[in-house]
């Protein structure tokens, strides 16, 4: 589903993981249909494939499964690979779309047996959604009361059997009695260049834009280490090598295309450089605390929580610490800041 848009225009940038309308579409032709076409994430992909070949083998629904990890990074469209994979129907939505317990009743009546009904941003169901949603992942019944007072009365729905994947960027939030209920459970981490490479290339045939390999690498290197990324990054890069250059993709023309779109040779955005400044030359060097940080920058906080901070601890230059955020040495050489105030060379 489309990701709202939020802030000035730094939110909107390359490195964002906010699906625009416009991702939106063209992901659809760069999402993976089966398992063989999926690159990354090979031992998921093995599990996957065991635990389905077993459902079908006992002619059961596959257990509900839960993925969490960084945006961006496959767990809709392994949602997707699961139904095609089990020649069945997905139903999507996400928590925040669903407001009411009343609102779940037609779509799960509406499942057929062994469909997958796909929740995305599942931490954020309400409470009353969440419970009524216990009964039908245990038993595949709902129960819903209508009228109150003396003339309440519950009504009982039987459902056909069907799998229930969730996903989530902060398994943190899940409560507990809400993730006992899921058998399968996988994190999706952050890619490696290889694979992002690999990612670029296969995404270039469909656009059936020219790469070389340098090319393809040097859009990887900025990429955050995430395929959604990778591919908005390619797009970009596409249109610079179609209207300045002789439409090929070479390193050449990846560098001065990202360059041009302030994404640097570690993939940081303005946003990323305008974080990690705020942290130095503000709070000099850390720690802070990240809602001090999110009021300093007139950023929402899950901007930085959940779009920023994961890429930037991955590579080293954020830290979390019980007193807040701090910047770490890398990030310092990063920005050519080699002098350090008394504060910092106690921090370091």
């Amino acid at each position: 589903m489309p990701g709202k848009k939020v802030g000035g225009p730094e939110d909107l940038s390359l490195i964002t993981n906010q699906e625009t309308d416009e991702d939106l579409i063209v992901n659809l032709s760069l999402r993976p249909k089966s398992f063989s076409d999926f690159i990354g994430q090979k031992q998921i992909i093995e599990n996957l494939l065991i635990s389905i070949e077993a459902a079908k083998k006992r002619n059961e629904p596959l257990e509900h499964v839960f993925f969490s990890g960084p945006p961006g990074l496959g767990k809709t469209t392994l949602a997707h690979i699961i139904a095609h994979e089990l020649d069945s129907k997905i139903t999507s939505t996400s928590g925040p779309a669903i407001d009411r317990p009343g609102d779940l009743i037609g779509i799960l009546t509406n499942l057929e047996e062994r469909d997958v009904f796909f929740v995305d941003e599942i931490h954020r169901l309400s409470k009353n959604v969440e419970e009524f949603i216990y009964p039908a992942m245990e038993d595949f019944q709902i129960d819903f009361l209508i009228d109150k007072g003396p003339y309440a009365k519950t009504i009982n729905f039987n459902l056909k059997p069907f799998t229930f994947i969730g996903a989530t960027t902060r398994a943190g939030l899940l409560t507990a009695p809400l993730r006992s209920r899921f058998g399968i459970f996988f994190h999706l981490d952050f890619y490696s260049f290889e694979e992002l490479v690999q990612v670029i290339k296969r995404s270039a045939v469909i656009l059936n834009v020219p790469i070389d390999g340098e090319g393809a690498l040097e859009i990887a290197r900025r990429s955050r280490g995430t395929p959604r990324v990778a591919n908005r990054l390619l797009r970009r890069v596409r249109d610079y090598a179609e209207v300045k250059g002789d439409g090929k993709i070479s390193r050449e023309t990846a560098d001065k295309a990202l360059s041009m779109h302030g994404v640097d040779d570690k993939g940081l955005d303005r946003m990323d450089r305008k974080v990690l400044k705020t942290i130095i030359k503000t709070y000099k060097g850390g720690p802070v605390g990240i809602d001090s940080l999110a009021a300093t920058l007139n950023e929402e906080r899950d901007i930085i929580t959940d779009v920023v901070e994961p890429y930037l601890l991955k590579i080293g230059f954020l830290k979390r610490t019980s007193r807040g955020r701090q910047v770490s040495e890398d990030a310092l050489k990063h920005f050519n800041i080699s002098q350090k105030t008394d504060h910092q060379r106690e921090l370091f």
